[in-house]
């Protein structure tokens, strides 16, 4: 009875993390069929590499969003592919460094001090473009899509009740918020009159996904890179929380260099095949959380569920139907949540701020981020969050150690 069960299951769980899931596709213009396709192929393909050990599921990450958007619109979706790419090849580099040096190696390498400046540039970088989503702008803020006061009542809308479902619901519609969001914007936007379904009505039932080849460019490359560092940090984090869950030591066994080398592998396949790139999903860990559920077959089944609606035509029909104030609303908690993340991991590991190294780092890295800081030598030019991220590691590697204070007599 209970392997008749697996498929219902693993299908319960796609749902809870369907809304963040197509989010990352809708806001970056990638396509959400194929990222459904990608989602479910990263996340076998994790199950491989782990050897089937850890109950995640695989999905695109928030953190890459800042970094695809400006990719795309800078260099194509293809250079972004190629780009995404070499970021999984960042997760190998660190997978194999971990099993060489042991965890530690990469709290040394990658410090609170280092991160979390990191995340809050990520958060923080596109707060303009959900700004001008949500009164019903493109996001550049160069063309209105939708009336202003018709766009605020709807993102508003949207905004609040993703924070309701997230603070006041209680068991598995509780990690559901940004579904819910989407759910009323989009019932609010039809009520308006807002939504076309000309998309929709066009699309056939079965259609295979838009697939995208990569393409390989240096800049592409070099600005992609260093965006996997909070990626890789937050994975740290969620492998810890599923071993608290399920009271087994994944760091140990399948052990955190395999669980890495399952991302990055997952990545690299996502970005072949132009869909976002893979991280473990937290809503997902929170689902087993509650449903105390830990068969790993279960996201086996999540992910065939995945593969498979992603040849459903108008499932992806349906997805490009929802309006830009939908997505601004809640854009403006998501983008705000990041940067959140990113300032508590400063709190919680106590970083001394009073320290002039410290705060060296973390305002060089926060003004360069947010003041649009560009080092270019010719057609080469670093700039927004892999800058940061580059000028935050050299900062710490290269500053000496602040000597302890003096103890008071």
């Amino acid at each position: 009875m209970n392997k008749l069960l697996l498929p219902l299951q693993g299908a319960q769980m796609l749902f809870v993390a369907f809304g963040a899931l197509v989010l990352m596709p809708l806001l970056t213009g990638l396509d959400t069929s194929v990222a459904l396709f990608t989602a479910g192929l990263g996340t076998l393909l994790f199950q491989l590499i782990t050897r089937r050990q850890v109950p995640v599921f695989l999905a695109s990450s928030f953190a890459f969003i800042a970094p695809i958007m400006y990719a795309v619109q800078t260099w194509g979706v293809a250079a972004t592919m190629g780009g995404l790419i070499a970021a999984g090849g960042v997760y190998l580099m660190l997978s194999l460094l971990v099993k060489l040096k042991g965890v530690g190696f990469i709290h040394r390498l990658l410090p609170p001090v280092v991160v979390g400046p990191v995340i809050i540039i990520i958060g923080l970088g596109l707060a303009p473009v959900a700004v001008n989503m949500a009164l019903g702008k493109t996001g550049d803020g160069s063309a209105v899509l939708v009336d202003g006061d018709t766009a605020l009542v709807i993102s508003l809308l949207s905004l609040t009740t993703t924070i309701l479902v997230a603070i006041f619901a209680k068991g598995i519609l509780k990690l559901m918020p940004i579904l819910a969001g989407i759910l009323v914007g989009y019932v609010t936007a039809l009520f308006y009159g807002v939504v076309s379904f000309d998309a929709l009505i066009a699309a056939p039932w079965f259609a295979v996904p838009h697939f995208t080849a990569p393409e390989f460019h240096w800049q592409a490359i070099l600005f992609m890179i260093p965006v996997a560092i909070a990626p890789a940090v937050e994975h740290i984090g969620d492998i810890l929380a599923i071993s608290n869950v399920t009271r087994k030591d994944f760091m140990k066994d399948p052990g955190l260099h395999r669980t890495l080398a399952g991302d990055g592998v997952a990545t690299m396949a996502a970005a072949a095949f132009g869909g976002p790139p893979n991280t473990t999903y937290s809503e997902v860990t929170g689902a087993v959380t509650l449903t105390r559920n830990f068969d790993p077959k279960i996201m086996t089944w999540a992910a065939i569920v995945a593969i498979l609606l992603a040849f459903i035509g108008k499932l992806g029909a349906l997805m490009q139907t929802i309006p830009v104030p939908v997505m601004g609303g809640i854009m403006c908690l998501l983008f705000g949540s990041i940067a959140a993340v990113g300032l508590s991991t400063l709190i919680r590991n106590q970083v001394d701020l009073a320290c002039p190294r410290n705060l060296a780092i973390v305002g060089v890295t926060l003004v360069f981020g947010i003041g649009g800081m560009a080092f270019g030598i010719g057609s080469f030019s670093l700039t927004g969050i892999s800058l940061c991220g580059i000028v935050a590691i050299l900062m710490n590697l290269l500053l000496p150690p602040s000597a302890p204070e003096p103890e008071s007599p």
